[in-house]
C-alpha cells in the first residue's frame, strides 16, 4: 500500500514528458513504428529513461518527428503490451514502474562496437592540478556558527525583498531581454556609483562601474585583463585564498609580501619583486588579520604604482561593517593616476546566494574589460539585477547596513567577551573592530587546523589561520566569524571551541577527521 501512494505521488508530480532523440530513418526498410519501438526500448534497458518517467503523447511525438501517428500508436501498444510502459486513466502514459530483471541485464552477445584496449588516457590542463583540492578544508563550505562567509540572514528583509521581486516578475516582457551588455545593468551601476561616491569616498560614474557575479570573478577577470602569463603579482602574506588560486589559473607568479599592524609592507614587496605588473591588497579591512593599510602606507603603494606602472586591485570585501569608528576612506579615492582597480560585493552585506558584486574601473580600461567579460559571459541575470537597483534607490540598502552594524556589534562583543572569559589563556584578539569575523592568534601555537578540522566534526566552521599563509606560517591562529551566529549560538560555540582546543593540546595524534577526509556529512550536519 505505502509502495502504492508512493507511485501515485511520483505520477502526480512527474513533470510532462519530454521528448526524447529516437532516431527515424525514412530511407530504411524498417517500418516507423518499429524504429519508435526499438528506440524507446534500447533507451530504457540502457537506463537513459527511468522507471516513472512521463512520455509524451502520441499525438505531440507524431508532430515531432514529423510522422503518421498511426505509426506512434503501433509502437507505443507494443510496448504496453511487453511491459516497458505502462498507462493511467487521467494521468498519460509512463515508463513501466518495474521491468524483467532479464529485460534490465547485459546482454552479454548484443552486438556492437568493441571497446578499444586499452582506452585512452583522460587528461585535463595542467593548470587544474594549481588548484586541486587535495585535503579536507570544510571551514571554507560549512554554514553555521562561526562561518566567515555568512552574513546576518536572519535579519534580513525578507519581505521587503519579495515585494521588489514580484514587483519586477510583473513586468515579464523587461526581465525576458538582457540588458547592459558586458558592463551589466545601467540601472544599478547608477545606484552602485551613487552609493560608492557617498559612503565609500570612491571616484566614479557609473560608465566605469561593471556588474560581475561576486568578488571573485571581478578578481578573477581583472587578472585575465591585466596580467599576463609568467608576470609577477604582489599578494598580501597571509591574505584572501581565493587570489592564489586565481592567480595560479592565470599562470601569474604570486609573490607573497608580510603584513604587519600598518598592512601590506611596501618596502618588502619592492625587495621582493620591484618591477611586479599588480598588488592585491585588502586595504581597508585586511584579511585575515584585520588591520586598516596606515595612510603613509597607502601613499607609498600609490607612488609605487605610479612609478612602475603596476596595478593596484583594492579588494573592499566588507568595510561597510565598522563597530565604534567611521567608515575607512577607499585606497581609490585617493588615486590621482587611475592606476586602481576597486572590487566590492553584495553578497556578504546581503544573502550569499545573491551572487552580485562589482568593479570600479579606470575609464580607459573599460573597453577592455568589457571586451574579455564578453568572451566568457556577455549578461548577467537582469531580475537580481533590477532587484537590487531598486533596494538601493529606495534606501533600503542603507537602513539594512544600519542595522546590521548594529546587529554585528552585539554579535562580536559577545564574541568578545565569551573568547576572554573562557580562552582569555588561549587566544589573542587580532585586529580592528570591524567586518563579520575576527582573528584570534594562539598563545601557545597550537596545531589550528587540527583544531578547525576537529571543531568541523562537532558543526563548528573555525578557519585555521595558518590556511591564509602562501609560505611558513608565522602566526597559528582562528578565524571565528559571527555575523551569522547569534549571541545564544556564539556563547555555546565558544564553551565548546574551549574543549576542542584543550583535548588537541592533550592528544598528540591526529583528529579523526583528519585521518579520514573527506568529513562524513552525518556528522559535519549538527550545527550548535
Amino acid at each position: 500500500m505505502d509502495r502504492q501512494r508512493h507511485y501515485s505521488r511520483a505520477v502526480r508530480a512527474a513533470p510532462a514528458g519530454i521528448l526524447p532523440l529516437v532516431a527515424i530513418e525514412r530511407s530504411s526498410g524498417k517500418p516507423l513504428y518499429r524504429q519508435i519501438y526499438e528506440g524507446y526500448r534500447d533507451a530504457i534497458v540502457e537506463r537513459r529513461l527511468r522507471a516513472c518517467q512521463r512520455l509524451p503523447s502520441t499525438r505531440s511525438l507524431a508532430a515531432e518527428l514529423g510522422i503518421s501517428r498511426l505509426a506512434v500508436l503501433n509502437a507505443f501498444e507494443q510496448l504496453l503490451a511487453e511491459g516497458y510502459f505502462e498507462s493511467r486513466t487521467g494521468s498519460g502514459t509512463f515508463v513501466a514502474r518495474t521491468l524483467p530483471e532479464d529485460v534490465l541485464r547485459p546482454r552479454r552477445n548484443a552486438p556492437g562496437p568493441s571497446r578499444p584496449s586499452p582506452p585512452a588516457p583522460r587528461r585535463v590542463a595542467a593548470r587544474v592540478d594549481s588548484v586541486r583540492r587535495r585535503d579536507s578544508r570544510p571551514w571554507w563550505i560549512g554554514r553555521g556558527a562561526f562561518s566567515i562567509a555568512e552574513p546576518p540572514i536572519d535579519r534580513f528583509p525578507s519581505k521587503v525583498w519579495s515585494s521588489l521581486v514580484a514587483r519586477h516578475s510583473r513586468r515579464s516582457d523587461s526581465l525576458l531581454r538582457p540588458d547592459g551588455g558586458p558592463l551589466g545593468l545601467s540601472s544599478l551601476r547608477e545606484a552602485v556609483a551613487g552609493y560608492l561616491r557617498t559612503a565609500r569616498a570612491v571616484r566614479c560614474e557609473a560608465d566605469q562601474v561593471m556588474i560581475s557575479g561576486g568578488s571573485q570573478p571581478a578578481l578573477d577577470l581583472a587578472v585575465r585583463v591585466l596580467l599576463d602569463d609568467g608576470a609577477a603579482a604582489w599578494i598580501e602574506e597571509p591574505g584572501y585564498f581565493g587570489i592564489r588560486k586565481v592567480l595560479a589559473l592565470a599562470g601569474v607568479r604570486a609573490v607573497p609580501v608580510p603584513v604587519d599592524e600598518e598592512g601590506i609592507d611596501v618596502a618588502a614587496g619592492i625587495a621582493l619583486a620591484p618591477r611586479a605588473r599588480a598588488v592585491f591588497v585588502t586595504p581597508s579591512h585586511q584579511f585575515p588579520l584585520g588591520v586598516t593599510m596606515s595612510a603613509s602606507r597607502r601613499l607609498q603603494l600609490l607612488d609605487w604604482a605610479r612609478d612602475t606602472g603596476a596595478w593596484i586591485v583594492e579588494d573592499d570585501y566588507d568595510s561597510e561593517y565598522r563597530f565604534g569608528k567611521l567608515p575607512i576612506a577607499s585606497l581609490q579615492g585617493l588615486d590621482r593616476d587611475s592606476r586602481v582597480i576597486y572590487v566590492g560585493t553584495f553578497t556578504k552585506i546581503l544573502f550569499p546566494a545573491l551572487r552580485i558584486g562589482y568593479l570600479v574601473l579606470p575609464r580607459d580600461l573599460v573597453p577592455d574589460f568589457a571586451d574579455v567579460r564578453s568572451a566568457t559571459a556577455i549578461y548577467q541575470p537582469t531580475l537580481p539585477q533590477a532587484v537590487l537597483a531598486d533596494f538601493i534607490r529606495e534606501e533600503q540598502f542603507s537602513r539594512h547596513i544600519r542595522r546590521m552594524r548594529i546587529v554585528c556589534g552585539e554579535r562580536r562583543a559577545a564574541l568578545v567577551e565569551e573568547i576572554r572569559r573562557e580562552l582569555g589563556g588561549e587566544l589573542e584578539i587580532l585586529g580592528d573592530e570591524a567586518g563579520m569575523y575576527l582573528t584570534a592568534a594562539l598563545k601557545r601555537r597550537e596545531d589550528d587546523r587540527a583544531i578547525a578540522l576537529r571543531a568541523a566534526d562537532e558543526g563548528l566552521w573555525v578557519a585555521p589561520l595558518s590556511d591564509a599563509y602562501s609560505g611558513e606560517t608565522r602566526k597559528a591562529g582562528l578565524i571565528l566569524g559571527y555575523g551569522g551566529s547569534d549571541v545564544a549560538r556564539i556563547r555555546t560555540g565558544v564553551a565548546a571551541l574551549r574543549r576542542i582546543i584543550d583535548s588537541v593540546e592533550r592528544s598528540a595524534s591526529p583528529p579523526a577527521t583528519e585521518r579520514a577526509a573527506p568529513i562524513r556529512k552525518s556528522r559535519r550536519a549538527r550545527p550548535l
